[in-house]
């Protein structure tokens, strides 16, 4: 198993790292993506990175916060390169359901993401509220340069599907799947081709049913897993295992 997009630099989890790590491995958990969204973010990931070998991070800005921490295509390069456990650009993409952060600097530092992941040739972490249309134009405009693109926490229409499949994209399910009002995106994730299906928590968000209310951890990834192979019809061990190698396919070049 693993999470594909989790926040261990937020409490409580980086206050009690040490136990949900225990509880991550005795589920088998095998590796965590703990997701930058700061500068502070990426200082508390790189001491992460380094607590436990399962632990893998990202350097990016998340669309909240572009009016408080512009990056350039550069920047974001230098960032990724200062460690071998950095394996992706991200969390970036647009936000038009909040608006904490402008259009434009949203758009500014999601061009500027996806042109340093096509550089360094890595997966990009995207997040994509309210901002569907947006969102898949950006992504059109590189599709001849065939991005890593990896749709998180993934709650977009059937016919986003359909367009971003256009491009190759990998999506991830959360939490939300489980959820009882969630009918419309669990029958969206029926139709996404298993090759192209990862999980994650968000954690410390969106605790998945039967937890749901509670501060989310890693090792609630496994009520994520049960519903998905509940929506495939197959087993949750074929699904822990499709979900795995798509990651380690998309992060590794492992085929």
């Amino acid at each position: 198993m693993i999470d594909s997009h989790c926040h261990l630099d937020h409490e409580p989890i980086f206050s009690n790292l040490s136990e949900i790590l225990v509880r991550s491995k005795k589920i088998g958990i095998e590796k965590l993506l703990t997701i930058c969204t700061t500068e502070t973010s990426f200082m508390n990931i790189l001491k992460l990175i380094d607590k436990d070998s399962i632990i893998y991070g990202t350097y990016g800005i998340h669309p909240h916060e572009t009016n408080n921490f512009f990056i350039t295509k550069s920047e974001i390069i230098k960032k990724v390169n200062s460690n071998k456990k950095i394996i992706g650009v991200g969390e970036t993409g647009l936000d038009f359901y909040y608006n904490n952060s402008d259009k434009k600097s949203q758009l500014a530092s999601f061009n500027n993401h996806i042109e340093a992941a096509l550089d360094l040739n890595v997966p990009l972490i995207v997040h994509s509220r309210n901002a569907e249309k947006e969102t898949f134009e950006v992504l059109s405009n590189y599709k001849e340069q065939n991005p890593k693109i990896l749709m998180h926490c993934f709650t977009g229409s059937s016919n986003f599907v359909n367009k971003l499949k256009d491009l190759n994209a990998f999506f991830s399910a959360s939490g939300i799947i489980t959820f009882k009002n969630s009918t419309e995106l669990q029958n969206t994730f029926k139709s996404i081709p298993l090759e192209k299906l990862l999980i994650e928590t968000d954690s410390p968000f969106l605790a998945p049913v039967p937890m749901r209310g509670k501060k989310n951890e890693p090792s609630y990834i496994k009520y994520t897993l049960k519903k998905l192979a509940e929506l495939k019809n197959i087993s949750e061990n074929e699904m822990d295992s499709i979900s795995t190698k798509n990651f380690n396919k998309l992060f590794f070049n492992e085929f």
